[in-house]
C-alpha cells in the first residue's frame, strides 16, 4: 500500500511529464491542466491505497481515459454549437451565435485563421519529421523531450546505457534541426 508521502511524491514527479504529454495530445494548455488535475484527483481518490509500484501504470491509464473523455465532451459540445448556430434571425442567413462572443486575448480562439493554419502546418511538419527518425532515436527523443524523463529513466525504459540515450537524443535533435531548417522552420 502506498503511503500518503509516496503518493504525493509520485504525483509531484509525474506532473510535468503528464502535462507535456497532454499538451501534445490536446494542444490546449488550459484544458491540459484540467485533464492532468482530474487524473491526479482520480488516482488519489480511487487508487491511493494501491502499492506504489502500481501507481505509474494506473496513472497513465487514468490520464489516457481522461483525455478521451475530454475529446468526447468536446465533440458533443461542438455538435450542439453547430446546431445552435442555425438559430439565427430569419432575416440574417449569416448569423452565427459564436460571433456574439469575444475570444480572450492570447487564446487559440483569438488567433486569426491564418495564424491557426500556420501553427497547425508547422506542428504537422514537426510531427512528420519526428516520424522519419529511426525508431531508437525517435523513442529516446520523445521520452527525453516530450515525456520529460531524465537520462537514467530513459535508459532503463529503453534497455540501453545512458550513453546510448545521449547519443540517440543528440542525433535526433541534429537531424530534426537540419530537416526543419531546410523547410524554413527555425525554433
Amino acid at each position: 500500500m502506498a503511503s500518503d508521502k509516496e503518493l504525493a511524491d509520485f504525483l509531484a514527479g509525474v506532473e510535468r511529464r503528464a502535462f507535456k504529454q497532454t499538451v501534445y495530445a490536446v494542444r490546449d494548455d488550459d484544458a491540459s491542466l484540467d485533464i492532468v488535475q482530474d487524473a491526479m484527483i482520480k488516482l488519489a481518490e480511487k487508487y491511493g491505497d494501491r502499492p506504489a509500484a502500481e501507481l505509474p501504470l494506473l496513472f497513465q491509464r487514468i490520464l489516457q481515459n481522461t483525455m478521451h473523455d475530454h475529446f468526447r465532451r468536446q465533440k458533443v459540445r461542438n455538435t450542439w454549437v453547430s446546431l445552435f448556430s442555425s438559430l439565427g434571425n430569419a432575416d440574417d442567413e449569416e448569423f452565427d451565435i459564436l460571433e456574439t462572443f469575444e475570444a480572450e486575448s492570447g487564446s487559440a480562439g483569438a488567433e486569426s485563421s491564418e495564424q491557426q493554419i500556420e501553427r497547425a502546418q508547422v506542428l504537422n511538419l514537426i510531427d512528420a519529421e519526428i516520424q522519419k527518425l529511426p525508431a531508437r532515436q525517435r523513442e529516446a527523443f520523445l521520452m527525453r523531450y516530450w515525456e520529460d524523463m531524465d537520462v537514467a529513466e530513459t535508459a532503463a525504459a529503453m534497455g540501453c546505457s545512458e550513453g546510448s540515450v545521449k547519443t540517440h537524443c543528440s542525433r535526433a535533435t541534429h537531424t530534426l534541426a537540419q530537416a526543419l531548417k531546410a523547410k524554413g522552420i527555425t525554433l
